[in-house]
């Protein structure tokens, strides 16, 4: 029998939803899972978006341009003149979500043993895209006692020979939830500038941004216009995640050039997904106004509850709809496994990703998960009971000092 390719060995498991099949396990046997594991929102989507798909009117669906309609690319340069992010329908290709533009970027821009910098932890499929392409992470610490903020310009350059190509972050951040400072932003355009680098930023969720800070987008930078690849989608903004649009945005027309051969390779974006994610850009300014007050909701109850269970702590985030917390356990894979096949409180359990698979530095985020507040209050409050439950039961608790 063949072997399989060194490449689809290579490829990791999702930290996210490997741990499904125990909660499908779970819930056959009657118990209620609380689902902190995944970013899907289950606030709904906008009318306007339910309205046209149940309003299409073709006789056809035709293959879209494989850089997307031009309609949807011409709305959205409105959409990022309000974040004061000046661009042209030309600077905008649609892709099938984010996870496409992240990939599209780095076949485009990077050569197999080329290298990417990046902060850590980081969204998981990142490494699944860079062994796609080739290519290689490299990831420079952050910590959940400092905040996950960035560490100063010598870790970086460090990092940096003769294969570095790229810096890529998340911001604001999955899974932390941090916001990216002006002062750091303006150390990464330095870093790129200084090492004629790309940098790749991923910028889905600038809707939710919690604090008084400024939300500054890679495209804000002045100097390296030509080097920056930015990541969009509207998953999260509009509970969209599955009409799988996205968009890839660059002033650098050799890398559209480049881009654009992959994706007339995949043919084109889904187009009743550009439809829908057209009509969006339509929806009343409360619907955005509502969804951002109830994540800030929720984010205070899962917060302040977390910090109230003896030995769990999880820094403030101050963007996106998600939070790495620290738990009193020996192992928090383990944990989060055992929630799942040997644990529940009256009738219920809790499903968190283990923030191990975020890492790639080996034994980091042992004792973290990643929890996305993506349930009503209500839910949040039952699951945060059940958790401090878990710990109370769970064999491998570390006993804290009270």
């Amino acid at each position: 029998m063949p072997n399989i390719s060194i490449r689809g060995q290579e490829m990791p498991e999702s930290p996210i939803r490997k741990l499904a099949p125990l909660a499908a396990a779970a819930e056959q046997r009657g118990v209620h899972v609380f689902h902190l594991n995944i970013g899907q929102p289950d606030l709904p989507t906008p009318k306007i978006a339910l309205d046209t798909i149940r309003n299409i009117d073709r006789e056809i669906l035709e293959y879209s341009p494989s850089q997307g309609y031009l309609s949807y690319r011409q709305k959205l340069v409105s959409y990022y003149d309000k974040y004061n992010i000046k661009l042209t329908a030309d600077d905008i290709i649609i892709t099938s979500g984010g996870s496409e533009a992240v990939l599209f970027s780095f076949l485009a821009c990077l050569n197999p043993g080329d290298e990417i910098i990046v902060p850590e932890p980081a969204y998981a499929n990142y490494m699944a895209f860079a062994i796609s392409a080739g290519a290689v992470i490299r990831t420079i610490a952050t910590t959940i006692d400092e905040g996950f903020s960035l560490p100063k310009v010598e870790k970086f350059e460090e990092l940096i020979n003769e294969r570095t190509r790229a810096i890529l972050i998340c911001n604001p951040n999955n899974p932390t939830g941090y916001l990216y400072t002006r002062r750091e932003m303006n150390q990464i355009r330095d870093m790129v500038k200084k090492y004629d680098l790309y940098l790749f930023s991923d910028e889905v969720y600038r809707e939710f941004i919690y604090t008084g800070s400024p939300y500054i987008s890679a495209c804000h930078l002045e100097g390296i216009e030509e080097n920056v690849v930015l990541i969009d989608s509207v998953s999260k903004r509009y509970s969209e995640c599955g009409i799988r649009i996205g968009a890839l945005i660059t002033k650098n027309k050799e890398v559209r050039k480049a881009v654009m051969k992959f994706c007339q390779a995949r043919l084109s974006p889904p187009l009743i997904g550009q439809l829908v994610a057209e009509a969006s850009l339509d929806a009343p300014e409360e619907y955005l106004r509502d969804v951002y007050d109830e994540y800030v909701e929720r984010r205070k109850c899962l917060i302040d509850g977390l910090n109230r269970i003896p030995g769990v702590y999880s820094p403030i985030p101050m963007g996106a709809f998600y939070t790495v917390a620290r738990l009193p356990v020996d192992d928090a894979e383990k944990f989060c496994a055992w929630c799942l096949s040997d644990f529940s409180w009256e009738g219920e359990t809790v499903m968190m990703a283990p923030a191990a698979g975020f890492y790639t530095t080996p034994g980091a985020g042992y004792n973290e998960v990643r929890l996305a507040y993506v349930l009503k209050k209500e839910d949040l409050t039952r699951a945060l009971y059940v958790l401090r439950k878990a710990l109370e039961s769970y064999p491998g608790t570390i006993k804290t000092v009270e």
